[in-house]
């Protein structure tokens, strides 16, 4: 691989670009991971996606010489997202189903394990599917596991497996709150816990080295077009001077963390977690009920030009997940030597660049 005629991980999108960078030139413990052959599932989703840049990027300014194996299921929609990038030699686009099997010829070291369903509308329109995407899929990566002898795998979880709190106390790792397996909408943290276990049955009964990310809410530069989550929705309306509506209350307590400082703790763990173990990846200044979000928005972001407006349904049509008053505690992942960097506030607005940035190209 010609180091010098690489081209930049994502050259219209400046706030990305600097992200990919940054993290290229951070404290990830990367000597381990040289030369070596990571596969990336879900590589046309938003962690997915900036996984497999950040591993280019640490290619191009490291000299890392990763083999990047980005798993998709269709190459047109990859090529939507990463355009001229797929034109590199580090990075090799392996096309397939999760829930058909899984082949992938040649050697495998490492497994980033991020494809899932995460659209909340989807979980309520679509259970079946959603459960049977998480339990076979993460089967069948863990079978890949398996037979490549990897070094080393992260499955990607959410704070949704720990359930309803009180908000008594911060969440840490070993505990567990209450899902309700009657409700439709409990199909997301069930599967999750599901496969977290299946996760530790493949370390237990075929020493498949595995470890266990629980991530907050994700967002930041780089999110992908048509993105319909809630801080897309609430930055979209700030940009374009329209109210916010939000469906629910906005009891719920989030928990969010910005998408670089969720890629360097995934590769931390991929390097330094142990396997069976879980962590926490959150940054806890970042904790606010979605109601509070959406006033920070309306009244910083939006400089007080837009107001936000309730507009609730009888029905949990949207699939939002029932109220809950929790704050992750990160101290697990700290003790690896990680420190999240960046707050709300400019989460937001490197979000905000970089939907410019797209807007923009689109232009």
């Amino acid at each position: 691989m010609v180091i010098d005629q690489l081209i930049p991980e994502s050259p219209k999108d400046s706030f990305l670009q600097e992200d990919l960078e940054h993290i290229a030139d951070s404290n990830v413990p990367m000597e381990e991971l040289k030369g070596s052959s990571i596969l990336v599932t879900g590589a046309t989703g938003l962690v997915g996606s900036q996984m497999v840049r950040a591993l280019a990027c640490m290619n191009r300014l490291k000299q890392t010489d990763i083999h990047i194996l980005a798993l998709v299921r269709s190459p047109e929609k990859a090529r939507r997202i990463y355009g001229d990038l797929l034109d590199r030699k580090d990075i090799e686009l392996v096309q397939g189903d999760l829930m058909c099997g899984l082949k992938v010829d040649g050697r495998v070291d490492y497994i980033i394990h991020g494809a899932a369903v995460t659209a909340s509308r989807t979980m309520v329109t679509e259970p079946v599917n959603t459960i049977m995407t998480a339990i076979d899929g993460t089967r069948n990566v863990l079978e890949l596991a398996r037979e490549k002898n990897i070094r080393a795998m992260v499955y990607l979880s959410s704070m949704e497996v720990y359930g309803k709190w009180d908000g008594s106390s911060e969440v840490t790792e070993d505990k567990m709150g209450y899902v309700d397996p009657l409700a439709v909408r409990s199909n997301y943290p069930e599967g999750k816990r599901m496969c977290e276990n299946m996760c530790v049955a493949y370390l237990t009964q075929y020493q498949v080295p595995v470890r266990i990310a629980r991530l907050a809410q994700t967002f930041g530069a780089g999110i992908l077009p048509g993105e319909n989550r809630v801080f897309a929705q609430f930055a979209r309306s700030a940009m374009n001077g329209t109210d916010i509506v939000l469906h629910t209350k906005g009891l719920s307590e989030g928990n969010y963390c910005y998408t670089a400082d969720t890629i360097r703790a995934l590769l931390t763990i991929l390097v330094k977690g142990k396997n069976g173990e879980a962590y926490n990846i959150s940054n806890e200044e970042n904790h606010t009920t979605i109601a509070d979000m959406a006033e920070f928005a309306a009244e910083k972001l939006a400089g007080g030009k837009i107001r936000v407006v309730f507009d609730i349904p009888q029905s949990n049509t949207f699939g939002y997940a029932a109220d809950t008053k929790m704050k992750l505690s990160a101290a697990k992942m700290r003790s690896l030597g990680w420190e999240p960097q960046y707050n709300l506030e400019q989460c937001y607005r490197r979000m905000m660049g970089s939907m410019r940035c797209m807007q923009e190209e689109q232009n």
